[in-house]
């Protein structure tokens, strides 16, 4: 999930950290209504769990360009003490589930997660320079369409039960101070489900202290909150990947969205890759990513080694002469090319095996569009600079009209081994 970029994950830390929503749509309409042109992708099977990108839960005013899906939390080993959780924000730019403590019932008494030294464990995670989750891990049973993950780690994001958080977390590299991400205004969506490449939000990277210049991602909090290494298995995990089939990855389909949008669109995301007839690979082509999930771009003469394709980033960000939109306008964070708009332009996106495919995609004048289709939440053209001439991010304009497949680390999918990102 991206602020105009994104943190990538050190190869201390493996994290593909995120960020909040980009420009300030106080245009925009909140969630409901006909969603218009943006169709139905109508995916039959029991493994298919619906995308609805809108205008987001009630209480926010940033739903463009997210693509939401609902989940379902249990109590561990409950059948009845359950919720479903609506407009949580799939996003394949991080791994493991987060939720509002504001939103997830208290009746569901999750259970607080304990480290080795049976102590209790907390998160805090930096989107950037821009804010932080600060909160408990709990333990859930974790529904998504049919794939269950029992007893799953799961940050509860603002909860009240947790201490305050450490200094450190809410400051930046830079020493900036940071809001937290607590509320669902300020998340634009009532949780977060990560659903990237990888298996842990971390890796190896959280069973070490971390190195210099960075922090630790979890803590143990008694008297007070210490920096604490933690084992793969009890850190926030990709649900998918804890799945007893259709465990290997997910596909995300979505329609096309026209050069003027749409009200809205609705999708699917369908659980595994090559394990049944609705999420067959076919014809799509295969692009490996490196050990930190990066992707290399090349667009207009230039190598872009730290590229990413990420659902919950609003645009495509790359940086470019073009006119950015007035900072304080609907559109802040996006390019305004103005009557040279729509730019007709073309990448190609390269795996760490040196396979290619082309995209040809297209950047249209933000404000306008924006000034145009005060209640669209859907956008094919949305782009904006990334602050990172080493990177290019390919966010959810780049779903629109295609299947994307995104397969998780050592999972096999006959013919081809995850992590990849294919189309």
């Amino acid at each position: 999930m991206v602020e105009n970029g994104r943190v990538m994950r050190s190869p201390v830390i493996r994290t593909l950290a995120l960020a909040a929503p980009v420009f300030a749509l106080g245009l925009l309409a909140s969630c409901g209504g006909d969603l218009g042109s943006g169709g139905a992708q109508s995916v039959p099977g029991s493994n298919v769990a619906a995308i609805t990108v809108d205008g987001g839960p009630a209480a926010a005013i940033n739903g463009v360009n997210s693509p939401y899906v609902s989940v379902t939390i249990c109590q561990p080993g409950s059948s009845s003490n359950c919720q479903v959780i609506d407009h949580v924000l799939l996003d394949t730019g991080s791994t493991g589930l987060r939720l509002l403590a504001t939103v997830a019932n208290k009746s569901l008494a999750l259970p607080q997660e304990m480290d080795i030294a049976n102590q209790p464990v907390f998160e805090c995670l930096q989107f950037g320079d821009r804010s932080y989750t600060w909160g408990s891990v709990r333990l859930a049973d974790v529904q998504i369409a049919d794939g269950k993950a029992l007893n799953l780690p799961v940050q509860l994001v603002g909860d009240s039960a947790a201490p305050t958080a450490p200094s450190e977390c809410s400051l930046a590299l830079t020493a900036k101070p940071l809001p937290a991400a607590d509320t669902v205004a300020a998340l634009s969506a009532n949780g977060i489900l990560g659903v990237g490449v990888f298996r842990e939000d971390c890796g190896n990277g959280c069973t070490q202290p971390p190195g210099a210049g960075q922090i630790y991602q979890y803590y143990t909090c008694i008297a007070t909150c210490t920096g604490d290494t933690l084992s793969t298995a009890l850190q926030l995990q990709n649900p998918v990947y804890r799945f007893a089939s259709n465990n290997n990855g997910v596909v995300i389909e979505l329609p096309a969205v026209g050069p003027n949008g749409s009200f809205g669109a609705r999708g699917s995301l369908v659980l595994g890759i090559n394990t049944q007839a609705n999420n067959s690979l076919g014809t799509a082509t295969v692009l490996p990513v490196d050990a930190l999930g990066f992707l290399t771009t090349v667009y207009n003469g230039q190598t872009l080694a730290h590229s990413y394709i990420d659902s919950a980033s609003k645009g495509l960000y790359f940086d470019d002469l073009y006119p950015a939109c007035n900072a304080s306008s609907p559109a802040g964070g996006l390019y305004c090319p103005g009557a040279s708009a729509p730019l007709p332009l073309s990448a190609t996106v390269q795996g760490s095996d040196g396979s290619t495919k082309q995209v040809n995609f297209a950047i249209g004048d933000a404000l306008t569009l924006l000034q145009a289709q005060p209640t669209y939440n859907a956008f094919s053209n949305f782009g904006g600079p990334l602050g990172d001439a080493t990177a290019f991010d390919w966010g959810l304009p780049f779903f629109y009209g295609r299947n994307v497949y995104v397969a998780i680390e050592g999972q096999s999918t006959t013919g081809a081994t995850g992590p990849y990102i294919a189309f």
